[in-house]
Parts: structure tokens; sequence; C-alpha cells
């Protein structure tokens, strides 16, 4: 397979990379600190860097105190920025360069978009510290009067002013504002107003010398400035050769988008470092598409996009496979930030248990009834209803427990299904709904009935069908109600049998959450040790036992039915549904995704505790053609059966698929746009 197809180029599917950097610098030495400059701006270039934000006034250096104010050095920062411009015609990368320049007796703080060749415009510093160790009203003139101005230079009129944002003429949503450090210390951020007026990543050339604490200061300004713009955020500040007459600098580098860290630099660096990371402008758009309270702010705030200038550029950036550069999670329901792990999973176990017990108060049920399988699902529903039981100070006998053995049912899974029922000690039951399938099939006229090994799917719903009917009766007989446990993967992909089968219950604890997810939340109970050693056996046994729905009899080869041979792996499926309904991404953009995610299971972070040989690797041909399937059943042949769902509980901020909730659509839709748009889109 060729890499030349544009599907292998980031910038086809609005990805952009961005990089900060940190540059060799020397108080007062213009000279020396431009040599820093285009240094690591050729140094970005031959890592397909596109946009690369350096410290504030790093030109000139930053703590130069009344040495601002020297026309030599001012007459020194001219003539070096001059020659930057001219170093960048050779480099595919956009450079936003901080230095001080005068204009009508003033000096401005300013930050300079250069790109080949060029400067696109100059915007200069807003807010100017001048408490602590800051003095810049002592230098520097505020630049909130700056709008609609030019700034000549050898002759040419450039865009100056705070109103101006830029944009890539031929890569949509490629459109970047900037601000400069204290900017964002603001209660008024102007970067905010980049961001209403379009800016989808937004720069800060920062100084901020070190002190302790003010790294995670910064974190929490970036990561915050991110959420609410909806936007990148990438900050760079001034590291080591900067002036310690009093003070301390680290050369922080780091890069948000919508609230996630995708790189950080190492901080006390004495070496250059470029931090880079590659930001999803067409998720950011998605994103704003779906938030009206960001385009109702746009609107408040007098429709920025009226009053920004926007300078258009082209910077003809690398072409071809140039790879992806941000972590790509392979599991995006399942918690990946090591030290919040054990918060995470307390966090989504207690919104499944939380949710219960207040219908359960709200009902004032006799007894809660589920189907015990031995399977995933059911365990996780069980171990959430005995939960929900301790916290309200019920007996689990509450719980009335029915394994259902069928057609297909294994020995393992009803032996497990028993030693988690009596381990929780629930009220358990078994009934073999065999003869009564049997008798069902014989009554339809089903060829079974006569002998013959016909497991189509009417053989296999009519169990499904009968044992949640055993359940509803059962809920009735007992005064109680059903507790459902079919899982949020199930119902993006329908693999559930509607109506009177595992699609309905009273209440779907699982309805918010994803295979994977579950997966990991039992395994969590066990090493937080939830329940007793007994408990906890059985369900690390459960959690080893293969995925099966289990309607057809195992073969010759004793081998039972597998849902993940007919519907896809649940991992990729998982990764498939977040990436399409949560953030609306076109399926070419989320096989690009899924690609770089899933080709080599060396590369990457993986779950806490993931078994190695567990951890899988596709080509593109098998994510395709599992896409493919996915496309089909999520669009076109199962919104019928959410449309109907239960109430249960949203777990995950990915989303859930209710039709009171997170996603509405028609169930008579087609998928024949999605899988035109994937296949127009990939490699032959």
């Amino acid at each position: 397979m060729t890499r030349t197809h544009r599907f292998f180029d980031m910038h086809t599917h609005g990805f952009v990379r961005v990089a900060t950097s940190t540059p060799k610098v020397r108080t007062a030495d213009v000279a020396y600190n431009a040599d820093g400059i285009i240094g690591e701006a050729r140094k970005a270039a031959g890592q397909h860097v596109d946009v690369l934000v350096y410290p504030e006034l790093c030109l000139s250096a930053y703590a130069n105190d009344d040495l601002h104010l020297q026309v030599a050095l001012l007459d020194a920062v001219e003539v070096h920025l001059e020659r930057i411009v001219e170093a960048s015609r050779d480099f595919p990368t956009v450079l936003a360069i901080g230095a001080p320049l005068r204009r009508n007796g003033r000096i401005y703080n300013c930050a300079i978009a250069i790109a080949r060749g060029t400067i696109l415009g100059i915007i200069p510093k807003s807010y100017l510290p001048n408490y602590r160790e800051y003095y810049e009203k002592r230098w520097f003139a505020h630049g909130r009067d700056c709008v609609d101005l030019a700034f000549p230079i050898n002759g040419v009129e450039v865009p100056f002013g705070i109103d101006l944002i830029f944009a890539h003429e031929s890569i949509p949503g490629f459109t970047f504002g900037m601000e400069i450090c204290e900017d964002f210390w603001s209660p008024v951020q102007p970067g905010t107003q980049a961001a209403l007026a379009g800016a989808t990543i937004l720069l800060n050339l920062s100084a901020s010398n070190i002190t302790i604490g003010k790294s995670d200061e910064r974190h929490m300004l970036s990561r915050a400035s991110s959420a609410r713009s909806v936007c990148a955020y990438a900050y760079s500040a001034s590291g080591h050769g900067e002036s310690t007459t009093d003070l301390a600098w680290d050369g922080q580098g780091m890069i948000y988008e919508l609230g996630d860290l995708l790189v950080e630099s190492v901080r006390f660096d004495r070496e250059p470092e470029l931090c880079i990371a590659d930001i999803d402008c067409q998720r950011i758009l998605n994103d704003r598409m779906r938030m009206q309270t960001f385009n109702d702010a746009a609107e408040a705030s007098g429709r920025p996009e009226d009053r920004f200038r926007t300078v258009v550029f082209d910077h003809e950036p690398t072409g071809g496979d140039v790879g992806l550069n941000r972590p790509v999670r392979r599991f995006p329901f399942v918690p990946n930030r090591q030290h919040k792990l054990d918060e995470d999973c307390y966090e989504a176990f207690n919104i499944q248990v939380a949710a219960l017990i207040r219908r359960i108060e709200a009902t004032n049920p006799q007894s809660l009834v589920i189907g015990v399988s031995g399977g995933l699902d059911s365990t996780h529903a069980l171990i959430v209803a005995a939960k929900a039981c301790d916290s309200l100070g019920l007996p689990r006998s509450t719980i009335r427990g029915y394994t259902l053995p069928g057609f297909g049912t294994s020995d393992t899974t009803k032996s497990n299904a028993w030693k988690l029922m009596d381990a929780l000690q629930i009220t358990a039951e078994e009934i073999d709904i065999k003869p009564t399938a049997r008798l069902m099939l014989e009554n339809i006229g089903h060829a079974f009935a006569d002998g013959e090994p016909l497991h189509d799917v009417t053989f296999e719903n009519v169990q499904a069908g009968l044992r949640t009917d055993y359940l509803f009766r059962l809920a009735g007989q007992h005064g109680g109600w059903v507790i459902g446990t079919g899982d949020l993967s199930e119902l993006a992909l329908g693999w559930c049998t509607y109506g009177v089968g595992d699609q309905m219950s009273h209440y779907n604890v699982n309805s918010g959450v994803p295979k994977t997810l579950i997966q990991y939340l039992i395994r969590w109970t066990t090493t937080t040790h939830q329940f007793d050693e007994t408990c906890d056996a059985v369900l690390l046994d459960i959690l080893n036992t293969d995925i099966s729905p289990e309607l057809v009899p195992a073969g010759e080869d004793g081998a039972i039915q597998n849902t993940e041979d007919t519907i896809g792996p649940f991992e990729l499926n998982d990764f498939f549904l977040h990436h399409i309904a949560r953030w609306g991404q076109k399926p070419s953009h989320v096989a690009f995704l899924a690609w770089h995610a899933w080709k080599d299971a060396q590369q990457g972070d993986w779950p806490e505790h993931f078994h190695d040989e567990r951890k899988n690797e596709y080509d593109l041909v098998t994510i395709a053609g599992w896409l493919e399937k996915f496309l089909q059943r999520f669009f076109q042949f199962s919104q019928f059966k959410r449309s109907a769902m239960p109430n249960g509980p949203k777990v995950s901020a990915g989303g859930a698929l209710s039709p009171r909730g997170d996603w509405r659509a028609p169930s008579d839709a087609v998928a024949d746009l999605w899988l035109a748009e994937l296949r127009d889109n990939l490699p032959s």
C-alpha cells in the first residue's frame, strides 16, 4: 500500500502540527538571539511543523529592564527581525516570535507572525503587569486600543493591532490567534475574542519567570483557556539564558486541545527544545457546532468575526505521510490518567450505583430482578445492584438473580453465574428455557423443531426473547422490576433483541457504559476490594472468558459462538463510536485516527495493567472493513432500538445514546453517505 495517497497526509484530515520552542537567548544580545530563533525554525521545518511559537520578547530577551528603552537595542531588533523574515523563506513553518517594536513614539511588546519571507501581522500585548517583579508599564504601551492599524516596515504596511487572526487558505480550520503572557492572566482574555472570531489555535508567547507552584498555575490557565474557548492552546515560556539578577526561568512549553494535555516540555533544560503536537482542527470546529454556548457567547460579544481582520496565508505545508504526532487513545472511554485511575473508576462505578439508588427510592420495589449469564454485562449490572443495596441498607436477597440456560450456554458461564450469585448472597434460581424455546420453535414451524441444525436469527431471538419474558413475569410475580444489562456498545451496534428481548428492561444501569469500560470497571472492583476475595476470584474468571451471546450450540471442535467474530472487536467499535457519535468526525478521519492508534501494538500508551497477550494491532484494511460494518449497523439498522431504549444513567463524557439526551436520530436513515465518504477517501 503506497503512503503517497492523500489519506496518509494529516492535513487532509484537518490536523495542524504546532510546536513551542525556548531558543538560545542572551540578555540584550539581539544577533545571538536571532541566530537561536532561526536555528529552532530550521529544526522545526525538519520535523514538518506548521506553526512554531516562541517566548515573549525572545528577539531582545525579556529581562532587559531599562535596556528596552535603549535606541541601539531597538534598532538592532529591527535589523535582525528583517534577517529572520528573510530566513523564513526556506521554512514551511509559520513563526510566532516576540520582540519590542516602536510605533508613533511608543514601544510595544509584540507578537509577530512570519511566513515564507513575509510578516503576516503584528499583535501588541494588551495587559502589562506592573506588580511584584514586573514593571512593564515603565517601558511599554498597552495595545488595547490598537485596532485596524498598520505598521510600516521597509515601506510595507503590515497589519497591526489586537484585532488580527490568521487563516490558512487551503486547510479548513487552520486559523490561529496570538496573545502575550499576562493577557491570559487577565479576567478578560484577548485570546477568547480571537477564538470567538474564528481562531481554533491560540498561541501564547510568554516570559513568566518560575516560582514554586507557577507551573501548575500555567497548566490550569492553559487547560481552562483551551476548554472554555473551545480551541487548542500552545504556551511557550522563557528559559535558560534570560537574566537571573532577581529571577529564574524554566522554559516551560505545553499544548492543550479542548482541555486535554497533548504534550509538555522538559523544564529547566539548558538546551533548546521543541515541544510538538498535531492539533485536530476539525474536532475543534465540530465541537463548536455542537456547543451553542460558544456561538451565543460570540453573539453576546458583538460578533468578533465582524470586528477582526483575517490575514489569509499559504505556507505550503509539508505534504505526504509525516505521521501523526499526538496521543491517540486506543480506549477513549477508559480512564487513562494513571495518577487519577482510582478516582475515575470510582466515579464511573458510583454514577451507576447512585442512579440505581435513586430509582429504587422512587419506586420502592419489593425485589430487583436480573438475568445473570456469567458474562461481562450481567456481571457488572449485578455488582452495581449489590452495591446499591448495601448503600441503602437493603439485604442483598432483595436482588433476585436468574440464570436462564439455553441451547448454547456453556458449563463455564453457567458455573460462573452461580458462583457469583452465591458469593454475593442474592436470591438465586435457575430456569431452563430450552423446553419452552423448543415449543415456540415448533409452534412457529421452525426447522430446528424438526431436527435440522438451523441456528439463524430467529433461533437466537426466540431464546433472547424468552429470557426477557421470564424476567418481566418474575418481576411482576415478586413485586419488583427488571434491571437491564445491555451496554452502550451493544446499543450502538444494535446487538440486542428488540422489544421482548435484552434491549428492554425497567431500568438499564449499563446503557451509558461501553464494553471496554465495563471490563475495566469490573477489574477495578477487584483491585480496590469492593467485595470479598471469593467474589473477586469469580469476577477475574469472568473477565478472562470470551465474549459470547451463547445462543448457538458449540461446534464439533468445542468452539463457542464468538460475538466479535460477527460484529468486530469491541475495542475498535468503541473507538469508532466515540469519534463518530461524540465528535461527529467523518469516517475517513476516524479511520486515519484508528490506523495511527492501532497499527503498532508497541507504540503508544495502554491502560494500566493491560495484559500483553491482549495488546492487539490492526492494519488499515481490517480497520476499514470493521468500520464499514459499524457504519451500516449504527446509522441504518439499529436506531429504532435506541429510540425505544429504557431509562439509564449517562456515565462517560464521551456521551450516551438515549433519545432523551445525547443522541437523537431518525430510525429511517441510511448509511450510504458515510460509506461513500469512507470508500472515496481511502486508498484502494
